[in-house]
């Protein structure tokens, strides 16, 4: 099983949800608030700390989806083309390995996120 951490401007995000629920196969995501500061060396870009203009941070949106390993390529690429902006700070896409899921309403480990027990939220 995969997570993927996408890290997304907040006025996309409803472009990225239009996009995800046109998928086949798609199994749900959660959203959370998010602020920070890139590395700054993106096309014409430099960061420069000052003291004077204190520490900048951005607004930005985390969309996590859990996956099955075979589906997780296309979502982070539905992810990644939708919020494209071209843009200093568009974002960035992660995939990483997911060990073990285990369902609180149940408290019983699953092989899968979308193992029965549909519906129970993030």
């Amino acid at each position: 099983m995969k997570r993927i951490e996408a890290f997304v401007q907040p006025h996309r995000l409803s472009k990225v949800v239009t996009a995800l629920h046109a998928l086949p196969h798609f199994p749900g995501f959660t959203v959370l608030n998010a602020q920070g500061q890139g590395h700054g060396r993106g096309t014409g870009g430099s960061f420069i700390y000052s003291r004077d203009a204190g520490l900048l941070l951005h607004p930005r949106l985390v969309l996590v989806v859990d996956c099955e390993d075979h589906e997780a390529h296309d979502i982070a690429m539905t992810i990644a083309r939708t919020a494209h902006t071209g843009n200093k700070g568009d974002g960035i896409v992660t995939i990483l390995e997911v060990s073990e899921v285990i369902r609180i309403r149940t408290a019983e480990p699953t092989s899968s996120p979308m193992a029965p027990g549909d519906g129970d939220g993030a």
